[in-house]
């Protein structure tokens, strides 16, 4: 609650954390529930392309959290893959996620939309942010970033664009204001971003990852493009001018699409959930490291 008091949003936890059934809801200022995904507004100052971003996962961090896309009020869950709950593994040197990581709400990478740069369509998420500064941020904090680049990574097939950013209260955000200002200050982090998404799935059995432009970072006002496009397709999606498929676009505050709905139903979605309990321990292999040669 505390953390997201200064942008005005808060969350509240269901069932227990590490466990399949567990969900983190969103609340507004006036405590109203509402979607991360839809009613957090893209912007947080439109003028200076700052952005407002939902955390999934704070950085050091294993458990692979991520806005429920497909569910009402679409909130934080575990993702599950083949039955079991998902974590990511740690491959050396790094451990867990090595940033912030999260989302921009009201963005809608399109899987029917063939992206001009890279050639394959949208991976059907929100657009991904990684955050690069030093405040380890609370899973369900919204805060305030400016957008500094961005990297393609072509996952699967689909096009996952991957948005660097800063969160503007870190003590050193006015010395960023482009992706080669990432390379002087933190000599060696984008190399290892690259390094990261390459090779987080190798220990699941997979190939390396793809990027387009060969692992090459964009600069700001391709990254700040590449957003405003997302925006555009999630503008149509939540107007039912594309067909979302299983995207659930129930939302509270965006009055003239045909998913709005009152505050009556969102309660009761949030009340259907079980209620919070304390967390699940996490279990043992995830602290396992992963050890390869680099190609």
């Amino acid at each position: 609650g505390a953390a997201g008091a200064m942008s005005g949003f808060s969350v509240e936890e269901r069932a227990a954390p590490h466990s399949a059934e567990y969900r983190l809801f969103f609340k507004d200022a006036a405590g109203r529930y509402i979607s991360p995904f839809h009613d957090i507004p893209i912007y947080a100052d439109a003028g200076k392309d700052v952005f407002n971003m939902v955390v999934e996962v704070p950085r050091w961090t294993n458990a692979k959290m991520e806005i429920a896309t497909k569910e009402p009020l679409n909130p934080i869950k575990q993702d599950v893959k083949k039955g079991k709950l998902r974590y990511v593994a740690n491959v050396f040197p790094h451990k867990g996620y090595i940033w912030n990581y999260g989302a921009i709400p009201q963005t809608w990478e399109d899987p029917g939309h063939k992206d001009e740069n890279t050639g394959c369509c949208g991976d059907n998420d929100p657009i991904d942010v990684c955050e690069i500064g030093s405040k380890v941020c609370s899973r369900g904090e919204v805060i305030r970033v400016k957008v500094l680049g961005t990297l393609a990574l072509i996952d699967e097939g689909e096009t996952d664009w991957k948005i660097i950013a800063i969160n503007v209260e870190d003590p050193e955000a006015d010395s960023y204001n482009d992706i080669n200002d990432v390379r002087r200050m933190k000599p060696g982090y984008l190399e290892a971003t690259v390094d990261w998404f390459r090779r987080y799935k190798v220990p699941d059995g997979k190939p390396e990852n793809q990027f387009a432009f060969d692992g090459d970072f964009k600069d700001k006002a391709f990254a700040v493009n590449v957003i405003k496009g997302t925006h555009e397709h999630w503008k149509a999606l939540i107007a039912k001018k594309t067909d979302g498929g299983e995207i659930n676009c129930t939302n509270l505050t965006v009055s003239d699409s045909p998913f709005c709905c009152g505050q009556d139903c969102a309660k009761a979605t949030v009340d259907a959930a079980p209620p919070c309990k304390a967390a699940n321990p996490i279990p043992p292999e995830v602290d396992k490291w992963f050890y390869y040669e680099k190609n």
